[in-house]
């Protein structure tokens, strides 16, 4: 682990607190959540893996919000793991890979998406892995059952996640 990476980790606890995004539009988007969910809970060196309850959300393209596509099911996991940000992306791409997940269209409909939102503390800007989430503090499909979950949340950077989310409920 680099300097940088060593930046969120703390040693006086087993992991990483990590908060992963989950989404899906495609298929029984509920069973498919609940598997992905199991999966995370098999995940090596991980534990304490705690989920919000879910809720649906307008699909989100490029261009912005498309109520022609179907909805997604979004929830978050909080979870701890000692498992490296890298290795730990490339076990979620896994996962959602598991559950049909072709990644032919960026922003496109999927059967499952995962996102690591934060990775403790640790920031990241390499292409394939920028920590904290660069649209995070935009979202209520992730802000809201993050705060469900812990209502202390920060995420890094941007601040208290029950402010980041009041802004967004203002502007809406």
């Amino acid at each position: 682990m680099s300097r940088r990476l060593a930046q969120g980790f703390r040693p006086d606890r087993p992991g990483v607190p990590v908060v992963v995004a989950i989404g899906a539009n495609l298929g029984d988007r509920a069973a498919t959540i609940d598997a992905a969910v199991e999966d995370l809970r098999a995940l090596p060196l991980t534990d304490e893996v705690r989920v919000a309850p879910p809720i649906s959300s307008v699909a989100v393209k490029l261009d912005g919000p498309d109520a022609a596509a179907p909805a997604y099911l979004n929830t978050v996991a909080l979870l701890r793991t000692r498992l490296a940000p890298w290795r730990l992306l490339d076990a979620l791409h896994a996962v959602e890979a598991r559950h049909g997940r072709v990644r032919a269209e960026r922003w496109g409909d999927r059967t499952l998406d995962l996102d690591i939102v934060a990775y403790g503390a640790v920031r990241s800007d390499a292409p394939d892995l920028t920590l904290p989430h660069p649209r995070a503090a935009e979202r209520t499909f992730v802000l809201e059952p993050w705060l469900a979950l812990d209502a202390d949340a920060q995420l890094p950077g941007s601040g208290r996640v029950q402010e980041l989310l009041a802004r967004l409920q203002a502007d809406a």
